[in-house]
């Protein structure tokens, strides 16, 4: 696949354990072919996990190998410095850090003191006081909805309502990352309520995602990198605390999104993801019990005055209002530039080689608008004008000097792709533009997961 400026987009794939309940099918986890998921019954509430490093125990409390048990406590006397000045530095919070690492002790040591430093540069004892901004009060989807059967708390993220734009022209990129953390700390604390009102240990959340309404203008550039930046930081900071990820109403432009952030997962992590299909409503109760499930979602709770979307639990998101706009663009950052000439234009193309790629691009003209347009090349090979191509998106001019443009289409056929940045109206100026363009490639093991979701849907009845 090429892109304007530079070099192949595919990159080497890792395969995803994507599952569902009830065995409608099993994808291989990452590594290889024999660690493979399974719905062991239609009560399963929690993925199954890899083998522990050492023999076959989990490396949990009260589950440890000789080995493991050796390694916990060398892990302790290494870290004499600084428990101390951890909260709830017991053998469950050790050990999270020690099979994050597979128990090698010095790569478990260094990613705990490296936790230790994030917490003081982000305040995290102090973060629960912390107020965000109103308008990711108002506008950032999510709530904890109640416990699984287990006790683990159970948060809901509503990323399809999201107005990603909205939030990121109203708040700081850094404002809604410290929102995240939050919830983070939120949900550990959560657990620990959990513990002390059940008598037992209680160190894991369930999160479902539901992504009804998710788009193209979810996969805006900066958005996906909060959240490559939020799963980054999940993963360094929070290990072993996610029971299930469950998916739900996931379109299918989810594979593309998947693989923009499946880098910053584990490979464990990428194991606990649950796409549900379309009998997702059937499903997720088996997950969470419906009295602590919203009535929206296939439970039976629903708010003191009768609303089925629990809103006194949930944030469901929405547009947010221009009038909390604080500027009118994002600053970007772009990788290539250009000059297009007086009465002239420039093409950049693209070859996708199958359908399901999306195509995305973001540019800023200098001094005054430029034109642009995509079109597809019916045959490959010479330049093409523009009325020799079929139109995909049509050529306009737009003010780019005065607000950056960004865009983004899927592409329903394979083909070349014709990025046209028009200045043949103009006889006087030539035109200055600074551009990125990308081609972003869908998951294969999370396409054809929901291509075989797809297929089990029920017809419709006549």
């Amino acid at each position: 696949m090429r892109t304007p400026g530079g070099g192949d987009t595919y990159s080497p794939p890792l395969e995803s354990a994507l599952w569902e309940p009830s065995g409608a099918g099993h994808l291989p986890a990452p590594g290889g072919g024999e660690a493979r998921l399974r719905a062991e019954d239609s009560r399963h509430t929690s993925a199954p996990r890899p083998p522990a490093p050492t023999g076959t125990m989990s490396g949990r409390v009260g589950d440890l190998s000789p080995q493991q048990q050796e390694a916990l406590a060398r892990f302790q006397d290494n870290l004499q410095d600084l428990l101390p000045t951890l909260p709830n530095a017991d053998e469950y919070f050790l050990l999270r850090w020690l099979r994050a690492r597979n128990f090698d002790l010095q790569k478990s040591e260094d990613m705990l003191r490296k936790h230790i430093e994030f917490r003081k540069q982000q305040d995290l004892d102090n973060i629960l006081t912390w107020q965000p901004p109103e308008v990711i009060q108002l506008y950032d989807s999510g709530g904890l909805s109640g416990y699984d059967p287990e006790g683990c708390p159970v948060w809901f993220d509503l990323i399809g309502t999201l107005d990603p734009k909205g939030l990121l022209l109203s708040a700081s990129r850094e404002e809604l990352i410290r929102k995240r953390i939050k919830i983070c700390e939120l949900l550990l604390r959560e657990c620990e309520l959990q513990s002390q009102k059940l008598g037992r240990k209680i160190e894991m959340v369930l999160m479902v995602f539901d992504l009804e309404g998710f788009g193209l203008k979810h996969l805006w550039k900066p958005a996906v990198e909060i959240y490559q930046q939020f799963f980054a930081i999940l993963e360094a900071n929070y290990p072993e605390t996610l029971k299930n990820l469950i998916v739900i109403r996931a379109p299918k432009l989810f594979p593309v999104a998947f693989n923009l952030v499946k880098m910053f997962m584990s490979e464990e992590t990428q194991r606990k993801i649950v796409i549900l299909g379309g009998n997702w409503k059937q499903e997720l109760p088996k997950f969470i019990s419906p009295e602590q499930l919203p009535v929206e979602f296939g439970g039976t709770m629903t708010d003191p005055d009768g609303n089925p979307k629990c809103l006194t639990k949930i944030n469901y998101g929405g547009e947010v209002p221009k009038s909390y706009y604080l500027r009118n663009q994002v600053r970007m950052q772009y990788e290539h530039k250009m000059t297009v000439a007086r009465g002239s234009f420039v093409q950049l193309e693209n070859e996708i080689l199958f359908p399901g790629c999306v195509l995305r691009w973001q540019f800023a003209s200098h001094g005054a608008d430029i034109g642009f347009g995509v079109f597809l090349k019916t045959k490959t090979g010479e330049r093409k004008r523009a009325g020799e191509m079929v139109e995909v998106l049509p050529i306009r001019r737009y003010k780019a000097h005065l607000v950056p443009e960004d865009g983004s289409l899927t592409c329903l056929k394979p083909g070349v792709y014709v990025l046209r940045f028009d200045n043949t109206y103009s006889l006087i100026h030539t035109k200055k533009v600074s551009y990125t363009v990308e081609v972003l490639l869908p998951d294969k093991a999370s396409e054809e997961k929901i291509q075989g979701l797809e297929a089990r849907r029920p017809s419709p009845v006549q």
